[in-house]
C-alpha cells in the first residue's frame, strides 16, 4: 500500500489565476490525490495523497497544457529572469528601429518593408514563449494570459502583412508592425521585472537551504574524507571542525564546543555541547572539534522540517484569493468575447475601417490582466511567510496569515510560555515538627528517577543544600496529581496541595503567593511539609504582553497551576484576566468562551496538555521549546522560546493581509477602469501592453515591501 506523502512539482507555462485553477483541477483528478495547492508566485504545485511517484502528476499537468517536473530545491531562480533578459536584448533595439522606420519615414514604402523585417524576430523569437504556451493551451481546449498576448501581437502583425501584400504599387500602406513589436517588447520587459521580483520574494527558503554545507567530512577506518552532503547516511560519524556547519542531526561522540543554533531556534546565545549532547543540522560549530554520530539526514532533520514547513506555507492560498480565482477562471474567454464585440461594434456602429477596429479590439485583449489578480495573494503570502521565517516564525500557510490578521485576543499558557519552564527549588516549609531537611530528603527520594521538571528541581535543590537523599522503592506517578514511593518502610507522597485546612492551607497559600508552585509532602498519609518550586518569568514576557495590548489585543492567561501562583505570575507581566487550576479540557473550554465574543483568538502554549487548546483556537501558536505534539497542533511555530515572537507574528500577519487587500483592490480597479477605455478606443495597443505589464510588476513590488518588515519596539 502506498503511504500518504507530500510531492512538489515545478510547473511551467502558468501566467494567471485561470492557469492555476486548470493545473489544480488536472492534479485533483489523479487517483490517490487528497489535496492540491498550486502557487503562481513560486510556480510550484504541492500535492498530498497516496500517489505512486510524480510520473502520474507530471502526466496530468502536461495533459492540461502545461509543463511539469519534480521540484528541484537547488534550481537557480534567476534562470527565468536570464531567459527573458536574453529575449529583451534582441527585442529592445529591434523595436526602437521599427519605431524609427514607422515615425521617421512615414511616407516611404521601403520603411514599411524595413519595419516588417525588423519586427519579425521581435514577434516570433522574443515573443515565442507566448505563442508556444497559447498553442499548447489551444490544443487542450483552454486559454490563458498568453492567449491574449499572442492574439494581440499576431493580429497586429498579420493585418500589417496583409495590408502590405495587398497594397497597390507605389502606395504607402498603413501598417502596424511597430505596434506588434512594441506589444511584445513591453510585455517582455514586464516579464523580466516580474521574474526578478518573484525570485526575490522566494529568497527565504533558498537562503535557508544555502546555509547547509555542500560537503560533510566523515571518519572511516582509513581516516577522514569529505563526501557530498547527499551521500551522508545515518550511522556515519561526521567530523565538524571549528567554524563549520553541522551537516545533520546527531549525537556528540567526542569533543566539546559551543554551537550557534540561531538559524534553527532564533536564539543568538550559543549552546554548550559535550559527549552525549545532541546537535542539529545547519547549526554552526564554535571553538572545538566535534565527532558526531549522524542520526538523521536530509529532509528528515529538524532543519529540513523547517524548510519544508516554509515551502508548504508559501504554496498555500489565503481564503481571500478565492474570489480572484473564480473571476480569473472565466476571465480570458470573456475578454476574447468582448474583443470580438469591440471589433464588430467599431465597424457597424463606429463606421471604422477593419484596421482601426482591429487595433481597438487588440487593445481590449492586451489591457485585460488576470496576471495581477493571480499574483495578488501568492506574492504576498510567499514574501510574508519568508520574512516570518527570517524572524524565527513559521506560519503554516496563507489561511493562517489571514486568520492571524484578525486576532484580537491572545490566551497564554503559563509554564514554559510566560515562564521559562526551568524549575528551581524555592521554599521548604514544615507543617509540624519535621525538620525542613528531612522533608526535602523524603521529597527528593520520591522524585528520584523521574525526568519531570519539578522532580529534577527538587532533586537538584536537595543536592545543592547538601541533603542526603535516602533510597526509595515502589515509585509510582499519577499524572496531574503527584508521585509516591516507599522510603524506609514509610509511604511518602509528593502531591498537589488538595484537601488541606487550617494552618496548612495558609502555608500553602503563602508559598503560592510568592510565585512558587506548592506541593505537599505526606508521610503515611499525614501532611508534614510543603515544597515550593519556582519557575522564573521570561525576561521578555512583560514587554511582549505590553506590545500585544498596544496593538489593541486583549491578553489572558490560563493554567493548571494554583490560583495564587498564577496570579503572582500574571501580576509580574501585567495580565489581569487569569483562569487557573484547569485541566486540558478546561483550557479548550476557556478558548471557546473567548471565541464566543472575539473574531479571532490565538492560544499560545508549549506542552503536551496544550495541544487540544492549540488546535481549538483560531490560531494556535507553539513556543519553540514545545513538545512535538504541540508543534503539530499549532498553526504558527516560534523557532525560539521567546514570547516576543507572538506580537511579531500577529503584526506581520496584519501587514501581509493589508498588502493582499491592496493588491486585489488595484488588480480589480485596473480592469474595471482600463477595459472600458480600451473598448471606447481611448488606449492604443502599445500602451495597453505597457499598462498590463506594469500592473503585474506593481502587484509583486507591493508584496516585496514585506521584506523590509521589522517588528515594532515595545512602547
Amino acid at each position: 500500500m502506498i503511504d500518504t506523502a507530500e510531492l512538489v512539482l515545478d510547473i511551467e507555462g502558468m501566467t494567471c489565476a485561470s492557469c492555476v485553477a486548470k493545473v489544480e483541477r488536472a492534479l485533483d483528478h489523479v487517483a490517490g490525490v487528497d489535496a492540491v495547492a498550486v502557487n503562481l508566485a513560486t510556480r510550484t504545485a504541492t500535492v498530498h495523497g497516496r500517489v505512486d511517484g510524480t510520473a502520474p502528476l507530471v502526466g496530468a499537468v502536461i495533459g492540461a497544457g502545461y509543463g511539469a517536473r519534480p521540484h528541484d530545491d537547488h534550481r537557480d531562480p534567476a534562470d527565468e529572469e536570464r531567459s527573458w533578459r536574453r529575449r529583451l536584448v534582441v527585442a529592445m533595439p529591434s523595436t526602437v528601429a521599427t519605431l524609427v522606420f514607422a515615425f521617421g519615414f512615414p511616407a516611404a514604402s521601403w520603411a514599411v518593408v524595413a519595419a516588417w523585417i525588423v519586427a519579425t524576430p521581435v514577434v516570433f523569437w522574443a515573443g515565442a514563449p507566448f505563442f508556444v504556451h497559447a498553442i499548447r493551451a489551444a490544443r487542450h481546449g483552454t486559454t490563458s494570459m498568453d492567449t491574449l498576448i499572442a492574439l494581440g501581437a499576431s493580429s497586429a502583425y498579420a493585418y500589417s502583412v496583409w495590408i502590405v501584400l495587398s497594397a497597390p504599387n507605389g502606395s504607402v500602406p498603413s501598417a502596424y508592425f511597430d505596434t506588434a513589436a512594441v506589444i511584445v517588447t513591453l510585455i517582455v520587459v514586464g516579464k523580466t521585472l516580474e521574474s526578478r521580483a518573484r525570485a526575490t520574494a522566494g529568497d527565504a527558503s533558498r537562503a535557508l537551504l544555502a546555509r547547509m554545507p555542500a560537503e560533510a567530512v566523515i571518519e572511516t577506518e582509513e581516516g577522514e574524507r569529505p563526501i557530498a552532503l547527499e551521500d551522508l547516511r545515518p550511522g556515519m560519524r561526521a567530523v565538524v571542525y571549528p567554524g563549520s556547519t553541522v551537516p545533520a542531526d546527531g549525537v556528540v561522540l567526542e569533543g566539546s564546543s559551543s554551537v550557534d543554533l540561531s538559524l534553527v531556534t532564533g536564539e543568538s546565545v550559543p549552546v554548550d555541547v559535550a559527549p552525549g549532547g545532541e546537535v542539529v543540522g545547519a547549526s554552526v560549530n564554535g571553538h572545538g572539534r566535534l565527532l558526531v554520530f549522524v542520526s538523521t539526514v536530509g529532509g528528515q532533520t529538524r532543519f529540513g522540517a523547517i524548510v519544508r514547513a516554509l515551502q508548504a506555507a508559501q504554496a498555500t492560498k489565503a481564503p481571500v484569493q478565492r474570489l480572484a480565482d473564480r473571476i480569473s477562471s472565466v476571465f480570458v474567454p470573456v475578454v476574447l468575447g468582448l474583443a470580438a464585440a469591440t471589433f464588430a461594434g467599431w465597424i457597424v456602429l463606429g463606421d471604422a475601417s477593419a484596421g482601426t477596429a482591429l487595433i481597438h479590439a487588440t487593445a481590449v485583449v492586451l489591457i485585460a490582466c488576470p496576471c495581477a489578480l493571480g499574483l495578488a495573494t501568492p506574492a504576498a503570502v510567499v514574501t510574508g511567510a519568508g520574512r516570518a521565517a527570517e524572524l524565527g516564525v513559521l506560519v503554516k500557510g496563507g489561511a493562517v496569515l489571514e486568520a492571524a490578521s484578525r486576532v484580537d485576543t491572545v490566551v497564554l499558557d503559563k509554564t514554559g510560555t510566560i515562564t521559562e519552564g526551568a524549575m528551581t527549588l524555592g521554599d521548604v516549609r514544615s507543617l509540624g515538627d519535621a525538620p525542613t531537611d528531612e522533608i526535602l530528603a523524603l521529597a527528593a527520594a520520591v522524585e528520584t528517577g523521574s525526568e519531570h521538571p519539578i522532580a529534577r528541581a527538587v532533586i537538584a535543590g536537595a543536592t545543592e543544600r547538601g541533603v542526603a537523599i535516602p533510597a526509595a522503592s515502589e515509585h509510582r506517578v499519577t499524572p496531574g496529581v503527584g508521585a509516591s514511593a516507599r522510603v524506609g518502610g514509610m509511604v511518602v507522597e509528593v502531591r498537589r496541595p488538595d484537601g488541606l485546612d487550617g494552618d496548612a492551607t495558609r502555608v500553602v497559600d503563602d508559598v503560592a503567593t510568592g510565585g512558587a508552585t506548592p506541593f505537599v509532602v505526606r508521610r503515611d498519609g499525614v501532611a508534614i511539609g510543603v515544597v515550593g518550586v519556582v519557575d522564573r518569568i521570561k525576561p521578555e514576557a512583560a514587554s511582549a504582553v505590553t506590545r500585544l495590548r498596544a496593538m489593541g489585543i486583549q491578553v489572558a492567561m490560563v493554567t493548571g497551576d494554583r490560583a495564587a501562583t498564577a496570579r503572582a505570575v500574571a501580576d509580574g507581566v501585567g495580565i489581569a484576566d487569569v483562569t487557573a487550576e484547569v485541566d486540558p479540557v478546561q483550557k479548550v473550554e476557556a478558548v471557546a468562551r473567548a471565541s464566543a465574543s472575539s473574531p479571532g483568538v490565538a492560544f499560545v502554549g508549549d506542552g503536551l496538555n496544550d495541544a487540544p487548546a492549540l488546535a481549538a483556537a483560531s490560531v494556535g501558536i507553539a513556543i519553540g521549546s514545545a513538545t512535538d505534539v504541540a508543534l503539530a497542533a499549532a498553526d504558527v511555530n516560534l523557532l525560539g522560546p521567546s514570547l516576543a515572537g507572538v506580537p511579531a507574528a500577529i503584526e506581520l500577519s496584519r501587514r501581509t493581509y493589508r498588502i493582499i487587500q491592496q493588491n486585489l483592490f488595484w488588480a480589480f480597479a485596473y480592469n474595471v477602469v482600463m477595459i472600458p477605455l480600451a473598448v471606447l478606443g481611448a488606449i492604443e495597443p502599445m500602451w495597453a501592453a505597457a499598462a498590463m505589464a506594469a500592473s503585474s510588476v506593481s502587484v509583486v513590488a507591493n508584496a516585496l515591501r514585506l521584506r523590509r518588515f521589522v517588528p515594532r519596539d515595545t512602547p
